[in-house]
């Protein structure tokens, strides 16, 4: 199948594209001697997290139990589900640990330690507790010198081989662009979360894992002594936040999606898509950075970026392109025909694939194969 022949809005990946971001990201972590562990909530797609293991991956990340479900029912065992545990969800965690899942959760306070231990307890089943440790002031976790680290330490180690070790995530790493500062926070979420797992084994307790990551800070750490695993997810497709971020450049982006010209408002300058936030989602990630790509970066069928121009504005299935920047002697309607196809780079790869069932791999004009399939639900 051409790409022409494909319905619009459709979500396009340039296996090309994604194989060298999954076999860089890869080496990287071999010659900094850590395990890697990739987080698919940002494709949600086995087939891509096939090639990530074949690559070399060691287990995967989850941002959701449905995920950890469906991953698992696709033969991958190995499972940190990366969000805070919950006594509610403690039955659906319990159901895949019964069913043979390597599954570790985590915590970030004294009361989700003590009603993990007490529904373990209730329930005669042996949870692998992390406990989340905040490197960054980014979002969730525990000060790594807070006596809250050990006080949660002591509520899991009652129960033997339930405290499994520590993890952080630096997201603050997003705002960042320059590459020192990367490094100087790379290290920092290095050395905090190595710090906590010092601090447990000096209490006594166990800590065999020390996990750390984010795609900016485990393409930019100079070493990782004392890290057992990286984490990353967004290095698969990369995005224009990522390309702002400093990461990557606009030509290892993997994801795109392709859009048909169905109208124009002449007298404003805008050539009308059909791929609106619907197809793009709403976020505006790249707006408080140094490049705004509005909605996303138009790009001809091809993939081949078109400098000047994006979609500055999306309605549920509008997307408006228009000129932002250069001089041209065309009008928008001689430039983008009705009926002609572009594509779109995203701001944000975990959104934008959230909006579509199916990814399509493709070599730069042709799919290649099956349309691969993508998970949904919590």
């Amino acid at each position: 199948m051409q790409i022409h022949e494909l319905t619009t809005p459709a979500a396009l990946v340039n296996t090309a594209r994604m194989s060298r971001n999954i076999q860089a990201m890869q080496q990287r972590m071999n010659t900094l001697g850590v395990a890697f562990r990739p987080h698919v909530k940002t494709t949600k797609c086995i087939d891509i997290a096939h090639a990530q293991i074949a690559a070399g991956a060691k287990g995967i990340t989850v941002s959701t139990l449905k995920e950890a479900e469906q991953f698992f029912a696709a033969g991958i065992s190995d499972i940190v589900y990366a969000v805070g545990m919950v006594a509610p969800k403690l039955k659906q965690a319990a159901s895949l640990i019964q069913q043979g899942c390597a599954l570790k959760i985590i915590a970030d306070s004294a009361e989700s330690a003590a009603a993990i231990i007490a529904y373990s307890r209730a329930h005669s089943i042996s949870f692998e507790v992390w406990i989340e440790i905040d490197t960054d002031g980014h979002r969730s976790g525990i000060n790594p010198q807070s006596d809250e680290l050990l006080s949660i330490g002591h509520i899991l180690n009652q129960q033997e081989n339930t405290l499994g070790g520590v993890m952080t995530h630096a997201g603050s790493s997003y705002d960042l662009h320059a590459p020192e500062a990367l490094q100087i926070l790379a290290e920092q979420e290095r050395s905090l979360c190595v710090h906590a797992a010092t601090r447990l084994h000096a209490a006594g307790l166990p800590c065999p894992n020390v996990s750390i990551g984010s795609t900016p800070t485990a393409l930019s750490a100079v070493q990782l002594e004392g890290v057992t695993e990286v984490r990353a997810g967004v290095y698969v497709f990369f995005d224009l936040v990522m390309s702002n971020v400093g990461v990557c450049s606009l030509d290892d982006i993997a994801l795109s999606i392709l859009t048909t010209v169905i109208g124009h408002q002449a007298d404003k300058g805008w050539a009308i898509v059909d791929a609106g936030w619907m197809a793009m989602s709403r976020d505006r990630g790249t707006q408080k950075q140094a490049n705004d790509y509005g909605y996303g970066q138009i790009c001809d069928v091809n993939g081949k970026v078109i400098e000047g121009y994006q979609l500055i504005a999306a309605n549920q299935e509008h997307g408006i392109l228009s000129q932002v920047k250069g001089d041209s002697n065309q009008t928008i309607a001689t430039r983008f025909p009705v009926g002609s196809q572009l594509r779109i780079l995203p701001n944000h790869a975990c959104a934008t694939g959230a909006q579509f069932p199916t990814y399509y791999p493709i070599n730069d004009e042709q799919v290649i194969g099956p349309a691969w399939q993508r998970f949904y639900g919590w």
